[in-house]
């Protein structure tokens, strides 16, 4: 087999780019063995290669992106008429153009065993679904970068004191030298089977780098992020993915991805707030080096608990409510359609089945049913993904194509927790599945966090206004409690300076504020305001960052900007580490319960516990393992800070002691969960 150009003997499964097949760093272009002379007008003018993901200038001159951003760090002005010129002033060039690109004819480099030639947007797809060549490297990395069983079972935690898997590009989960264990890292995924054989052996990991592009240079992305070297997490996690979001239609980002570097800056190291300021800043394209999570590799697999994937006509058993079923269909050539219509909801994010066309493969292979939510297809996830990234899978699908789906009951008076487009009377009725902490989960912040109390009393006319607007309440996601959004410059309460965007209300004139829903909490406030002497109680929490401490740079005018919002801005929200210093008496727990078959691991990694030099730490889920129970399930978020496993406070519990905890939970497991969300980038 002739391989990728870079090596003479065949390059290593980590140097091997994902897109393009070849050999080359994170900083240069992608490599293409293009079929055809291409027209001038395609070239860039850097490189004098075919255009990769072109940028155009204002003085009318287009490159690629890579090429142009190169030359910009260097200089300030035009290659070619020397205009001055910096990259946020560029813009993607029209889709005419990049469609002109994707059609180049090029060759797959894997030779012999492959090397067809196709469109240069259809490479990618063929080769992570259909090239030989490169399916053969990928399974060879595999192999040997497998820990043997006897490893595994020595060596309960992942890694060395100080060090994080998700540094190590392509990395599998490797076992540290014998001695004492990280008590701040643990993954509960490799599990014994009771004959001592590996139902799973390693975790498999990948860092790929996702560039997406921007209409205006300060649009968001759509991603809200945890995590930070000032928290117990470390690491910037991505927790959620907003629908309609840039990075929702680019679809390669997904919760639980570690960012590990923003435009070449890295954020492996930073804290919270500095990291966000980096993800915030404005630029027309964003290049994010992330490390995902792929899964478990697997080692003398065992018959899993989904239905048997076959291609006979007869209807699949119904499923109990939530099961999560396997279907395969079988199209007899690559263009045959499935028959299947897909949506998204406005109250749920991800792709659902509509319908299936009478007389379709899908109608007459019976299994899949209206309203599946669709997980995965062919092993890509879909979760947060579009119907028209779905159907690109398909398209790109040759015969089989592989449907992970939930299926669930028709809901009879059920609720969307997680919908914040309902009316707040409808999601008044999700308090059912909320609680209060109890004092048995009392537990301190994480270190570097805590809140203190301030009153501030005013005198006012009447009609005066105090000047703030607030969001929260008990109906809001995650039961965020009543908080301020902005103080206004007429109001009573700006002259008085005490009171700040962000800080907790309390009370009002002695009426307790923190378990109203939004709508009480506004007609208590009218009703208290009203008054000619208004006692107000706020709480503020207060950070001490770790980078601060520790004499790193930061940035301090980037901060300024997370810290002080703009008063029109209706959509301003703390940051996620805003919410780690309240006490516990106003954090809002709810209970989910996870299950599985067999010896499978429940598939997410946490931190916490005791630390040395930090004290007792709260537990926090670190990372959410593709297709495992935690994955499919979809409640647990990376961020969510666990206080109790089957109704027993995790408060006082160190590393060794939660680990057998989840262990010894076989088939069901109920965790007690507080969750905040992540801030937004």
């Amino acid at each position: 087999m002739t391989e990728p150009k870079g090596s003479a003997v065949g390059p290593a499964w980590v140097q091997v780019c994902k897109e393009c097949g070849q050999v080359h760093s994170g900083q240069e272009n992608h490599l293409y063995e293009y079929q055809d002379e291409v027209d001038d007008e395609l070239i860039c003018h850097i490189c004098l290669q075919p255009l990769l993901r072109p940028m155009d200038t204002p003085c009318g001159h287009t490159y690629c992106f890579q090429c142009l951003g190169s030359f910009l760090r260097e200089q300030d002005f035009c290659p070619v008429d020397r205009q001055r010129l910096q990259l946020h002033q560029c813009r993607p060039s029209s889709l005419l153009v990049r469609n002109l690109l994707d059609k180049l004819n090029v060759m797959c480099p894997y030779q012999p065993l492959c090397g067809q030639p196709m469109q240069r947007c259809e490479l990618q797809p063929h080769l992570h679904n259909r090239c030989p060549g490169f399916r053969k490297l990928r399974e060879e990395a595999e192999r040997r970068k497998r820990p043997s069983w006897n490893e595994l079972k020595g060596n309960k935690s992942e890694l060395e004191p100080g060090t994080d898997s998700k540094h190590t590009p392509m990395s599998s989960r490797m076992a540290p030298p014998r001695g004492q264990a990280d008590p701040g890292l643990v993954n509960p995924a490799f599990e014994e089977t009771e004959d001592d054989a590996p139902l799973r052996c390693s975790l498999v990991a990948e860092t790929n780098v996702v560039e997406i592009f921007r209409d205006e240079p300060e649009e968001e992305l759509g991603i809200r992020i945890v995590g930070g070297k000032d928290t117990p997490l470390g690491n910037i996690v991505i927790q959620d993915i907003l629908r309609d979001s840039l990075a929702a239609r680019d679809g390669r980002l997904a919760p639980g991805d570690h960012i590990l570097e923003v435009n070449d800056v890295s954020v492996a190291s930073i804290a919270h707030a500095h990291a966000v300021a980096v993800l915030r800043r404005p630029c027309p394209a964003v290049r994010l080096t992330v490390m995902q999570e792929k899964g478990f590799s697997t080692r003398n697999p065992r018959p899993e608990h989904h239905p048997s994937p076959s291609h006979s006509n007869s209807p699949a058993p119904a499923p109990n409510p939530g099961t999560v079923i396997q279907v395969t269909l079988m199209k007899r050539d690559r263009s045959e359609p499935l028959g299947i219509k897909l949506i998204r909801k406005s109250e749920e994010p991800g792709v659902f089945i509509l319908d299936l066309l009478p007389g379709g493969l899908a109608a007459k292979d019976g299994k899949l049913r209206n309203n599946d939510k669709v997980l995965a297809i062919n092993g890509q996830d879909l979760r947060h993904g579009t119907p028209e990234s779905a159907a690109q899978i398909i398209q790109a699908s040759e015969v089989r194509v592989n449907f992970v789906v939930m299926r669930q009951q028709e809901p009879v008076g059920e609720v969307d927790l997680g919908s914040e487009g309902r009316s707040r009377g409808i999601r008044r009725n999700a308090d059912l599945h909320y609680f209060r902490r109890r004092s048995t989960y009392v537990k301190d912040p994480p270190d570097g966090f805590s809140s203190q109390e301030k009153t501030v009393s005013v005198k006012k006319e009447p009609r005066l206004s105090l000047g703030i607007t607030i969001a929260g309440g008990r109906d809001s996601r995650s039961h965020l409690p009543i908080y301020i959004t902005s103080v206004q410059p007429v109001g009573c309460l700006h002259r008085d300076g005490t009171i700040k965007a962000g800080d907790v209300l309390l009370s009002i004139n002695g009426v307790d504020l923190t378990q109203l829903t939004y709508s009480e909490a506004v007609s208590v406030l009218k009703a208290q305001a009203s008054q000619a002497s208004v006692v107000l109680r706020v709480l503020e929490t207060v950070t001490t960052s770790r980078e601060e401490e520790e004499g790193e740079a930061v940035d301090l005018d980037e901060l300024e900007v997370l810290e002080n919002p703009r008063e029109d801005d209706v959509n301003w929200a703390p940051l996620w580490t805003h919410w780690l210093g309240l006490p516990s008496a106003l954090h809002w727990c709810r209970d989910i319960a996870l299950h599985k078959v067999n010896n499978e691991s429940w598939g997410f990694s946490i931190v916490g516990g005791y630390e040395e030099g930090h004290g007792q730490q709260p537990f926090f889920i670190k990372t959410i393992v593709p297709g495992t129970p935690a994955h499919f399930d979809g409640r647990l978020k990376c961020g969510d800070e666990i206080v109790a496993v089957n109704g027993a406070t995790t408060a006082g519990m160190n590393n060794s002691s939660l680990i057998p905890l989840l262990k010894l939970q076989r088939n069901k497991v109920t965790l007690t969960v507080v969750s905040w969300p992540g801030s937004l980038a």
